[in-house]
């Protein structure tokens, strides 16, 4: 009987296959996923919807609208880098991929698409409640566009969470990211207008990478507070740059 050759090696299968793999582990986490898709949305509702639409003005709704996409998308993306990544290193399952056969970029590359697609779903829930409870309006390139601001934060946060997820193990990785977390969701405006905070701390919010995604998001709507895009887009890639490249040194560090 002649022997069945074996299939050829496919890199993309490779790809799909572990990007498949992260999405399923983090939505069988309830203490990922339940969190990660219910508060913005939740808060949303709370906050722009029930609170903000007193005044009668969707001004309120279509600011939180997308304060809390991009809060969406920062947690998705830095407990989904920092904790698995904290986790992977302390029970050894970053070194055993290493020793598999695998494209090099595929655990990183799976990683960004769960960010990706769970960010999807937060502001598909957001848009539904804006739409259905708010009465915001939007056309569809305005959508589309606000869709791409709110998507664009992935790549700074994932890099953020995972330079934090090489600095702790398991246990101490969701501590260090809720302090990173929700101070910089509320020094950045995502919650509360940042007119309300004080002079320094309005001051100080160009420091924060969440204020750049944010801006973004809040020109496509009309209520950013007049920027230049290019500033915020640079801002970000710097973070993104300066953040891949000292998780790297302490990934290759440890091995």
């Amino acid at each position: 009987m002649d022997a069945v050759a074996p299939a050829p090696f496919s890199p993309w299968r490779a790809y799909l296959l572990e990007a498949r793999y992260e999405f399923l582990r983090l939505l069988r986490t309830p203490s990922f996923s339940l969190p990660c898709l219910s508060f913005p949305p939740l808060f949303y509702l709370l906050f722009g919807v029930l609170l903000g639409g007193r005044n009668g003005s969707t001004a309120v709704a279509h600011y939180l609208l997308a304060g809390y996409g991009v809060f969406g998308t920062m947690g998705v993306a830095l407990f989904g880098f920092g904790v698995t990544v904290a986790l992977d290193r302390e029970q050894g399952l970053l070194t055993l991929k290493r020793a598999q056969p695998m494209p090099p970029g595929a655990y990183l590359a799976a990683k960004m698409a769960m960010a990706m697609l769970f960010s999807s779903i937060v502001l598909l829930l957001l848009a539904a409640l804006a739409v259905g409870v708010a009465g915001v309006r939007l056309p569809p390139a305005q959508w589309l566009g606000l869709a791409l601001a709110v998507l664009s934060g992935a790549l700074p946060f994932s890099a953020l969470g995972l330079w934090l997820g090489t600095l702790v193990g398991g246990r101490g990785a969701p501590a260090l990211i809720n302090l990173v977390y929700l101070p910089m969701a509320l020094l950045s405006g995502l919650w509360v207008p940042l007119s309300v905070l004080p002079s320094a701390l309005q001051a100080l919010a160009p420091l924060w990478p969440a204020y750049h995604v944010a801006q973004l998001a809040q020109k496509v709507v009309g209520v950013d507070a007049g920027g230049s895009p290019a500033l915020h887009v640079a801002v970000l890639i710097a973070v993104a740059t300066a953040c891949f490249v000292l998780a790297r040194r302490r990934l290759y560090a440890a091995a």
